[in-house]
C-alpha cells in the first residue's frame, strides 16, 4: 500500500515537473523543474530496487547534465530574461508532435510481447553492467552509448552556436 501511493506520489511528480519545464517562460526555472523530474525518476528506479541505474540517473542526468544546463543558461543568457511565447501554428505543431509521439510510443508498448523472465538471469553486480555497457552483443549498451553521446555532442554544439549569434547581434546592435 505505501508503496503504491510512493508509486502514485513521484508519478504525478514527474508529469506536473515535466509539463512545468516545457511551459515555464523562465529558461532557469525550466531547468530546476527538470532536475526534480530527474530525481523524481530516480526514485523511481529506487522502488524498483534499480540502485546502480538511481545512482547514475542521480550522478549523471541530476548531477552534471543539469549543471551544465545551469551553468550554459548563467554563461549565455541573463536571468531575469523570459521566453517568447509560440506562435498559434508553432503551437499546433508542437501539440500534433506530442500527440504523435504519445500514439506512437503507445503502439509500440502495446504490441511488443515482452518475454517472460529468465531463470537464469545474469547476476547483476557492477562487473556484469561493465561488461554489458561495453559490449555490442545481444545484451550490449555500447551502440546506444554512443548515440546518446553523439546526440549530447550535437545540443551542445547547437547551444553554442545559438549563444554566439546572440552575442554578435547585441555587439552589432551597441555600435
Amino acid at each position: 500500500m505505501n508503496s503504491e501511493i510512493l508509486f502514485f506520489l513521484l508519478s504525478g511528480m514527474i508529469v506536473v515537473f515535466s509539463i512545468m519545464t516545457v511551459t515555464s517562460r523562465k529558461i532557469l526555472r525550466s531547468a530546476v523543474y527538470l532536475l526534480f523530474v530527474l530525481v523524481s525518476t530516480a526514485g523511481l528506479y529506487f522502488m524498483l530496487n534499480y540502485n546502480f541505474l538511481a545512482a547514475v540517473q542521480l550522478t549523471v542526468y541530476a548531477g552534471g547534465i543539469v549543471v551544465l544546463i545551469i551553468f550554459s543558461i548563467l554563461l549565455t543568457s541573463h536571468i531575469s530574461e523570459r521566453a517568447e511565447m509560440a506562435g498559434k501554428f508553432q503551437g499546433l505543431m508542437s501539440a500534433l508532435a506530442v500527440v504523435a509521439g504519445a500514439t506512437l510510443t503507445l503502439i509500440t508498448i502495446i504490441s511488443y510481447s515482452f518475454p517472460a523472465r529468465r531463470a537464469t538471469e545474469i547476476p547483476s553486480d557492477v562487473k556484469n553492467i561493465g561488461r554489458a555497457l561495453v559490449s555490442y552483443n545481444e545484451n550490449g549498451y555500447a551502440l546506444p552509448f554512443e548515440v546518446v553521446s553523439v546526440l549530447l555532442l550535437a545540443a551542445m554544439i547547437g547551444a553554442i552556436i545559438v549563444a554566439r549569434k546572440e552575442n554578435t547581434i547585441t555587439k552589432s546592435s551597441k555600435k
